[in-house]
């Protein structure tokens, strides 16, 4: 007996899921076309208002542009000179105040590695004050030899 309502409900399931995506089927194609419809016509309405403009625009741009071309090129580089300009004095005053802290000792970040390689510099400034030692030594006695 419930072998027979379990079928009866599986059957009745099937009816409902076949029926149901229709109904869905058909509401998304309405969806659908009315989205892809309303994105057509302002596709349209965007291409033709372009197309208005440029036309409207086109004498306008080719009787200022000998104005207009310097004029870019000015404000470009005056834009890019100021902001390289600043950019250079945030640099510098970072780098003033990090010696600022390395000099009067409250150890900036960075100021291990610093050490660190002033250290290798004095270590391999002093390994060739003693080869230059070594090697002036070796001519003078070879010359003398001579």
């Amino acid at each position: 007996m419930a072998d027979y309502y379990g079928q009866q409900h599986t059957q009745h399931q099937q009816l409902n899921s076949v029926q149901q995506p229709r109904s869905h089927q058909m509401v998304k194609a309405a969806t659908a076309v009315t989205a892809g419809g309303s994105l057509l016509v302002l596709s349209g309405l965007t291409l033709a208002g372009t197309v208005i403009a440029l036309t409207v625009a086109t004498p306008l741009l080719v009787i200022f542009s000998p104005v207009i071309v310097p004029a870019v090129i000015t404000i470009f580089m005056l834009v890019s000179g100021f902001l390289a300009s600043g950019g250079f004095g945030v640099a510098a005053i970072s780098v003033l105040s990090w010696i600022y802290r390395y000099v009067t000792g409250k150890r900036p970040p960075g100021a291990d590695q610093l050490e660190h390689a002033r250290h290798r510099l004095a270590t391999k400034a002093g390994e060739m004050k003693d080869r230059a030692q070594e090697f002036g030594q070796q001519h003078v006695t070879g010359t003398q030899q001579g």
